[in-house]
């Protein structure tokens, strides 16, 4: 058992320093030995522990949005948050983590293109990482149209609109380069005043 824990801690470490190889580097530049050199640790022992470059920058980002997703999920479940609170801190939290990991989007947006190149759909790949954020959106959107909080509209359709948002802020880190999303946050809680039964009172 000691052995097993000790393998996943050593596969967390790497991980984690891989990511900053990743983001130091870019995705093309990376290689099998660059990633080892990091790690204190010879190439032949890093196979133990993955196949390629690849597998290590996959588990790199389902790491990282695990993390993510353990805090929106702990939001999701506080009592002493109505739908509204709930739904503004979510938004809150994922903005926050495009913002901490910036850096991680520029890599990943050049991942995303060679796999377009090599003829794989990316869009299949992306769908499939966020699906459990958008389920979470919209628990919480169906909470608060239970509740009365939120006007009856198309749970898919609002949980589209939102969505839509976070991309724009993705594509404004990874994109174009800039350093603060701001006004996607001022956005994305008018877009929540919108679907509100009542008017947001003004702080």
């Amino acid at each position: 058992m000691a052995i097993v824990v000790e393998h996943d801690k050593r596969k967390h470490e790497i991980l984690e320093k891989a990511l900053d190889v990743f983001v130091e580097e870019g995705y093309e530049d990376v290689t099998f030995q660059k990633i080892a050199d990091r790690c204190g640790i010879t190439r032949t022992t890093l196979y133990i522990y993955f196949k390629n470059k690849r597998e290590i920058f996959l588990w790199s980002i389902k790491q990282l949005t695990s993390g993510l997703e353990i805090v929106i999920m702990k939001t999701m479940n506080d009592k002493t948050l109505n739908a509204e609170q709930c739904f503004r801190r979510v938004l809150q939290q994922i903005v926050d983590g495009l913002e901490e990991n910036k850096k991680l989007f520029s890599v990943l947006l050049v991942y995303l293109l060679q796999l377009r190149k090599s003829g794989i759909d990316p869009q299949e790949r992306v769908v499939r990482r966020v699906l459990r954020l958008r389920h979470v959106m919209s628990t919480v959107l169906i909470r608060g149209m239970k509740t009365g909080e939120f006007k009856q509209l198309n749970v898919k359709d609002v949980n589209d609109m939102f969505y839509g948002l976070i991309e724009a802020a993705i594509f404004r880190l990874s994109v174009l380069a800039q350093n603060s999303i701001d006004d996607v946050r001022t956005t994305l809680n008018l877009a929540v005043d919108g679907i509100l039964t009542k008017p947001a009172e003004a702080e």
